[in-house]
């Protein structure tokens, strides 16, 4: 799932990016348009999933242990996703 909302990010930004390279834009502003518009979104998107995410992360009781390495992971990956899709992606 960490893989495919960090894919649909990445490739919404390209495909707004595609439409205004389309209307004549040059590559950089169309690049920098895509990613303008779609980073409330994304970001969104994104902490809707990491607050999801935050009971496993604070889990306490049986198997608390399984469950907060997962939440750790997911945390992360998502919070690294989403720098990856606002910063570099464009």
């Amino acid at each position: 799932m960490l893989i495919g909302l960090a894919a649909k990010n990445a490739i919404l930004i390209v495909e707004f990016a595609k439409a205004e390279l389309e209307k004549g834009r040059d590559l950089l502003d169309a690049a920098l348009e895509g990613a303008r518009l779609r980073l409330r979104p994304i970001l969104m998107t994104s902490f809707a999933f990491i607050l999801g995410s935050s009971p496993l992360w604070i889990a306490t009781g049986a198997g608390a242990v399984a469950r907060r390495i997962l939440g750790t992971v997911v945390i992360v990956g998502m919070l690294a996703a989403t720098g990856i899709a606002i910063f570099i992606s464009p």
